[in-house]
């Protein structure tokens, strides 16, 4: 169902009342006047089938998004403490046996990259160093066993300097166009040089050079003191660890889907064709943009997400609609349902359908500022409620109070405009304005240069040149010239007559 606003200005008198044109897409119908031409079936078919041969012929072929690689760096706190008693071996030993059975599970693993950084493992304590800490094995493919034997071979003998190891971290991820950093963090302690383990894992994280971090606690439960940091992990014994190490595995790399459902006014996923950005809530960088499609079942597209970030999402439409704090469930199908319910505004000009290249501005109602320039010749979707249209032609054709419906088509209907025709025979300085009851009104300055000749489309109505020439020194040579523009024609104008 159409809606049509006609708009007449208040300075010309309304004369007729044109014929409706209704135009049927899906029974392939036209409507002029009281009568309807209809398509045959046979003509529809044909001309389908020729499109689609058309389509096929051209061999377009889609971009595959390559899946991101995985850049996985392991902390390890190789710190005197992790020497102690932990079920029946040392925290150290017990840990990178059960650490080096789940490196063992990642071997087939397809674009996955692993890293090793150490601290505590260089210098004795006491004294303390508070800078010990290296990258002992960098990213790169197949290298867990030299990560296993890097740690088969270390003996813990320093200190904790948790800070400066995840500030040294930020090294170790060299620059990568499709990667996605990730930290898993084994420790038995806290901080011991007096930095800042929270403060330095937000920096990072506002960066966008680690996702947020994984902290795996041993022996002893620092959940209080950790979650600032990252995802935190209590494990007080050894099946704790293992299954600790198993669900951060699981979320970091088991697939999720995601399906966005954009609602109409009804609630349902009826919405489509819109581009969404995906934005890291907290570094406020892109993360994804992606045109929302149905696929061939009629549903929203299922989307493949990183589910270790919080999102904003926003959805382009006409004006966009936003969803802070967006929360995905690693290793599951999730739907989150975003309200984005819309209709179409389209222009038209009485008995033309063919004006074109005349801007309208697009305001919601009662607000200053404009949300998108239509052009006359477009139809636009926008978001279901209230608007304010402005058309650009001359003069200006203010509109209050249009109303976008669900998928419903507002027409707002102009006047037909006519052309003037401005001849200078010399140059000049002067301005056009419309006639009205309460005086003149400007529209337009004429142009002071060499161009002897301007056309401009003018609203139907009653208008005033108002012109000097640029070599006259006398006010009194000014020119007045008064004229009519009818809906459609064209009048010619002589400032200076030869």
């Amino acid at each position: 169902m159409n809606k049509q606003k006609r708009l007449w200005p208040n300075w010309m008198k309304r004369s007729e009342t044109t014929k409706n044109i209704e135009y049927r897409t899906l029974n392939a119908e036209y409507r002029i006047g009281p009568y309807l031409i209809r398509y045959s079936t046979y003509m529809y078919l044909f001309a389908l089938l020729l499109f689609s041969g058309v389509v096929c012929a051209q061999g377009v072929k889609e971009q595959v998004i390559p899946r991101p690689t995985t850049r996985i760096l392991f902390v390890f706190d190789a710190s005197q403490s992790m020497y102690g008693q932990w079920q029946n071996d040392t925290k150290f030993d017990l840990a990178v046996k059960l650490f080096s059975n789940i490196l063992d599970s990642l071997r087939k693993q397809t674009n996955l990259e692993l890293a090793l950084r150490m601290y505590g493992h260089q210098k004795q304590f006491p004294p303390q160093d508070c800078f010990d800490t290296r990258l002992e094995v960098p990213f790169g493919k197949d290298n867990i066993t030299r990560i296993k034997n890097t740690l088969k071979t270390t003996t813990p003998k320093g200190t904790t300097p948790i800070a400066y190891s995840l500030s040294q971290a930020a090294k170790d991820f060299t620059p990568c166009d499709n990667c996605r950093n990730v930290v898993i963090l084994i420790t038995d302690g806290l901080e011991e040089c007096g930095g800042d383990p929270c403060a330095v894992s937000l920096e990072l994280q506002k960066k966008g050079i680690m996702l947020k971090p994984f902290i795996i606690g041993i022996g002893k439960n620092f959940r209080d003191q950790f979650e600032c940091v990252g995802t935190y992990f209590d494990a007080s014994n050894e099946k704790q660890f293992r299954n600790a190490l198993n669900v951060i595995i699981s979320r970091t790399l088991n697939p999720t889907s995601v399906q966005v459902n954009l609602l109409d006014v009804y609630g349902k996923p009826t919405e489509t064709n819109v581009n969404m950005t995906f934005y890291d809530a907290l570094s406020g960088l892109v993360k994804y943009n992606f045109i929302h499609s149905f696929n061939s079942k009629g549903l929203p597209d299922t989307l493949d997400i990183d589910p270790l970030i919080t999102y904003n999402v926003v959805v382009h439409t006409i004006p966009p609609v936003y969803k802070d704090t967006v929360k995905f469930t690693p290793g599951k199908h999730n739907i989150v349902g975003i309200d984005a319910p819309q209709g179409f505004l389209t222009f038209k000009a009485i008995g033309n359908s063919t004006l074109k290249y005349l801007p309208c501005v697009i305001r919601k109602k009662g607000m200053h500022e404009t949300i998108n320039v239509q052009q006359f010749d477009q139809s636009e979707k926008y978001l279901v409620g209230m608007y304010d249209v402005e058309v650009l032609c001359m003069p200006r054709i203010v509109v209050k109070d249009v109303e976008i419906t669900q998928n419903h088509t507002t027409t707002i209907e102009i006047p037909l405009p006519g052309i003037a025709v401005i001849q200078k025979s010399t140059n000049g300085y002067g301005s056009l304005y419309a006639e009205s009851k309460k005086g003149l009104v400007w529209l337009y300055n004429l142009r002071d240069n060499e161009q002897q000749q301007e056309i401009l489309y003018l609203q139907p109505g009653t208008y005033k040149i108002v012109f000097r020439s640029k070599y006259s020194n006398q006010s009194s040579y000014t020119t007045e010239k008064s004229f009519k523009v009818e809906p459609g024609q064209t009048v010619n104008l002589k400032l200076y007559p030869n």
